[in-house]
């Protein structure tokens, strides 16, 4: 197994350890570091397929897993974020069903012998999905340390860049992920073809 693979491997195992700092209030400072996690996971993501391509590494196990890991790792994020009242449960379906119906476009793709690599439309999802959940995260460090909380009501401009942008940029996430679901199902339309 290569590198880029064994990076995609982490990423997975890290979501459960993620999900333990998240959901623990018990834990000293478990937002701040669930965020780190996060945080590491994701520029996994990055790292691995800049390996697997400058590596000429790129393999089908790869091409499936990483966008799995990916899935996996964002799908865990939201649902915690629901729980904790930070991210709408609506905003939260619209994203994990895109998911599930790209990973069962993949899963009849692949039955034809067919790989789905990612699209761009796909891997600017993902960025973008990341970036909201991050700062979503970081309103739940606002909420569970102290000393940020005490910063944050302080300062108007902070306070005003955590009460608008985190929803902003997940309304954002929101629209790529039907579009990038549209663009998969148009581009591989013959994979799911009634009339086959």
């Amino acid at each position: 197994m290569n590198l880029a693979n064994k990076l995609t491997l982490i990423r997975i195992v890290l979501v459960p350890i993620f999900l333990i700092f998240i959901a623990t209030k018990q834990i000293p400072y478990g937002s701040a570091i669930a965020t780190f996690i996060f945080v590491l996971a994701s520029i996994t993501d990055k790292l691995d397929g800049y390996i697997a391509r400058s590596r000429n590494q790129i393999t089908n196990f790869g091409k499936f897993m990483d966008p799995l890991a990916d899935k996996l790792l964002v799908t865990a994020a939201l649902i915690s974020l629901v729980e904790l009242h930070i991210v709408p449960a609506w905003a939260a379906v619209v994203i994990i069903a895109r998911e599930f119906a790209v990973s069962g476009l993949r899963s009849i793709a692949a039955a034809q012998g067919k790989v789905i690599a990612a699209s761009w439309w796909g891997k600017i999802k993902t960025v973008i999905q990341i970036i909201a959940i991050i700062l979503m995260l970081l309103k739940v460090n606002i909420h569970d340390i102290r000393y940020v909380k005490q910063l944050v009501a302080s300062n108007y401009y902070f306070k005003e860049f955590f009460n608008i942008v985190p929803y902003v940029m997940l309304m954002v996430a929101v629209a790529i992920t039907l579009v990038s679901g549209y663009d998969y199902f148009k581009k591989n339309k013959d994979a799911v073809a009634i009339d086959k």
